[in-house]
This record gives structure tokens, C-alpha cells and sequence, in this order.
């Protein structure tokens, strides 16, 4: 069944009274929110907790990238915050992966773990000074089809790949987006980007936004209309 909850807020802010002022005004039933480096350097697990603790599920998007062994270490004290939801580096390997996915086997309540894909800050250009000679998309099918092999719930992906990881993936393995903009809004520092009704439509699960609800002038009328739009998609 399909989660009808999909968008998850981005809290890209530098102040936790802004943050909390955000979430003040929001539902936890008609939205998820991600805590991404910059909020997570500045306050640290305290302010998960918080945010847990109001009722939201929580993203927490920290991608990691290490060894095996340290990211085992770092999901396992990740879970233990009761984050709804993690990421980390399909490029970190197999081992990594399963480290990750190890960490959290004797765990009740679970996080779901997402493996980040291609960022959608890069475009062909980047990739190939990185040198990596697959295109955008090659590359996302063949990172996303590691992370399903290893066990993980998810990747990251840009909507612009989600259609042709829907014919490659399990029906169950989730697909969340980034680089979410309404008609409209402006692309900010997003290269590979779509509206929330193409995602929807092109199969993604999970929507992050942040920017166009964060700073808009009414948060709560903008997260409606967005759910209005998807709505009429599904």
C-alpha cells in the first residue's frame, strides 16, 4: 500500500527558533521532516530528539560515507535517536552498505535506510571531471541496483531517473526525490529538477522539499497546495 504521506520538509535553517516556529505551525500527520549537516553540526542529536518527541518523523539525512565499520557504528547511534529515516553513499561499496544494513537487523522499530545515487547538484559535466564515464543516468541505475542487492529500504534519486528505476527495481523499494520545485519556484542550486506531480507520476515515494515551504510567506498554505497537487495525480 501506498504511503499517502509524501512530502518530507527540508529544515535547511541555521536557527532552531526558526525551526521550531516551522514545526509549530505544521502537522506530523500531513508531513515527514529532514535534518540535514548544517542543522545537525550546529545542534546534534538534542535537537532530533526534540523534533521525535513533537511527533514528526524524521529523515535524517547525514549520508554517510566511511568505512564499514564506522558506518555501522554511526546507522546503529542513528536508530538510537528513533529517526524514521537515514541516508548514506551507495558509492561507499557492497561492504558499506551491508554494515549498514547490519547495524539495524535486531532493531524493532527500524529505520528505513536510503542510499543517496547521483546528487542532484551535478550534472554530465561533473560526473565526467570526477571521471566517471556513464551518464547521469547510467550511473544512478547501476549505484541504485547496488543498494537494492545489499539490502537497503531506498535510494535518492532525481525524478528524472525514477520512471526508468521503476522498471529496474522491486515495486517495494522506495524512491525518494530531491530537486522538488512547484511550477514556478526558482531552481536555486538543483540542475536536475521536477515539478512534485511529474515525480509522483514518475514513481517516486517520497518528495523532499524544502525552500519553496520554508520561505514561503504562508508554509502551511504552500504545503497544502502542493499536496493538492499531487493529489490529482494519484
Amino acid at each position: 500500500m501506498q504511503d499517502p504521506n509524501k512530502i518530507i520538509i527540508a529544515l535547511d535553517m541555521a536557527r532552531v527558533d526558526e525551526v521550531m516556529t516551522l514545526l509549530r505551525q505544521l502537522d506530523p500527520a500531513t508531513c515527514r521532516v529532514k535534518i540535514g549537516k548544517e542543522l545537525f553540526t550546529r545542534f546534534g542529536p538534542d535537537l532530533v530528539r526534540q523534533i521525535v518527541a513533537m511527533g514528526f518523523d524524521v529523515f535524517l539525512d547525514l549520508k554517510f560515507h566511511d568505512i564499514p565499520n564506522t558506518v555501522n557504528k554511526a546507522v546503529a547511534a542513528a536508530a538510537e535517536l528513533g529517526v524514521w529515516m537515514l541516508t548514506l553513499h551507495a558509492s561507499g561499496g557492497a561492504d558499506m552498505l551491508r554494515a549498514a544494513r547490519d547495524a539495524v537487523a535486531d532493531i524493532e522499530q527500524k529505520p528505513l535506510l536510503v542510499a543517496v545515487t547521483v546528487l542532484t547538484s551535478l550534472g554530465e559535466e561533473d560526473l565526467a571531471i570526477q571521471g566517471v564515464q556513464r551518464s547521469a543516468v547510467e550511473q544512478v541505475q547501476r549505484l541504485a541496483s547496488l543498494a537494492q542487492e545489499c539490502g537497503m529500504d531506498g535510494v535518492v534519486c532525481s525524478a528524472a531517473e525514477a520512471a526508468e528505476l521503476r522498471k529496474l527495481l522491486r515495486k517495494d523499494f522506495l524512491l525518494v526525490t530531491p530537486g522538488i520545485r512547484p511550477q514556478g519556484d526558482a531552481a536555486g542550486d538543483q540542475k536536475r529538477i521536477v515539478t512534485p506531480a511529474a515525480a509522483v507520476l514518475a514513481g517516486s515515494d517520497y518528495l523532499v522539499i524544502g525552500r519553496p515551504i520554508t520561505r514561503a510567506r504562508e508554509p502551511v498554505e504552500k504545503l497544502l497546495s502542493i499536496q493538492r497537487e499531487i493529489s490529482g495525480t494519484q
